[in-house]
C-alpha cells in the first residue's frame, strides 16, 4: 500500500498481509497475545485504504476461533 502525503507518493509505506477482493484487510500474527499495537496496525491500513472490514488473526492459540478478531469501521467485534 503506497503512502501518499501532499502529492508525494512513497511506494513502500505499508504492507498489508492480505487484501481480499479489494475489500477485506487480513493481518496475520503468531504472538502470545494480541495487543494494542496490532490493532493500531490494522486500523491504520483500513483508514489509509478506506476499507470497511478487517480481520486480525493470531495463529498462536489452541483454537483458531480464539485468535480471530473482526474489525469494522474502526470498532472491535
Amino acid at each position: 500500500m503506497p503512502l501518499i502525503f501532499e502529492n508525494i507518493k512513497l511506494e513502500f509505506g505499508y504492507r498489508i498481509d492480505l487484501l481480499i477482493e479489494g475489500l477485506v484487510v487480513i493481518e496475520i500474527k503468531s504472538v502470545e497475545t494480541l495487543n494494542d499495537v496490532h490493532m493500531a496496525q490494522i486500523l491504520t491500513y483500513m483508514k489509509l485504504g478506506k476499507y470497511k472490514l478487517g480481520l486480525l488473526i493470531n495463529f498462536n492459540v489452541i483454537l483458531l476461533k480464539q485468535g480471530v478478531k473482526r474489525v469494522i469501521n474502526g470498532k472491535l467485534d
